[in-house]
C-alpha cells in the first residue's frame, strides 16, 4: 500500500531555512510527479512546488528565488528547502505525489497525500 510520509517542519525566525522531506513507500511502479502543496487556514490549498520524473519543476511566483525542490535519483523522496522564510509562510505543507503501483493485479495511477506538516515562521 503506498504511503507518503513527510518530515521537517518546526519553528524558524523570520529569514531563516527549513527543509521538508516526503518519502514514498509501498508497492510502487513508478512516480510521474511530486511536489508541495501548502493551506493557510480557511484559504484554498495552493501548489508551492512540483517535480517531474523527468525533473522539470514548476513553482508558485511567490517562492520562486526563496525555495528549491529536488528529489533523489530514485525519485522517491521529494524534498523542497526553504529559504528566506517569512511569516506568509506559516502554513500547513502538503506532498503530494502521483504514483502508478499495482493494486490486486490491476495497474492503478492516483494521487497520494502526505499527512501535512506545520511551519512556523515566528519571532
Amino acid at each position: 500500500q503506498v504511503q507518503l510520509v513527510e518530515s521537517g517542519g518546526g519553528l524558524v525566525q523570520p529569514g531563516g531555512s527549513l527543509r521538508l522531506s516526503c518519502a514514498a513507500s509501498g508497492g510502487i511502479l513508478s512516480i510521474n510527479a511530486m511536489g508541495w502543496y501548502r493551506q493557510a487556514p480557511g484559504k484554498e490549498r495552493e501548489l508551492v512546488a512540483s517535480i517531474t520524473g523527468g525533473g522539470s519543476t514548476n513553482y508558485l511566483a511567490f517562492v520562486k528565488r526563496r525555495f528549491t525542490i529536488s528529489s533523489t535519483n530514485a525519485k522517491e523522496t521529494v524534498y523542497l528547502q526553504m529559504n528566506i522564510l517569512k511569516h506568509e509562510d506559516r502554513v500547513v505543507y502538503y506532498c503530494y505525489a502521483v504514483i502508478k503501483s499495482l493494486i490486486v493485479g490491476t495497474i492503478d495511477t492516483r494521487t497520494y497525500w502526505g499527512q501535512g506538516t506545520q511551519v512556523t515562521v515566528s519571532s
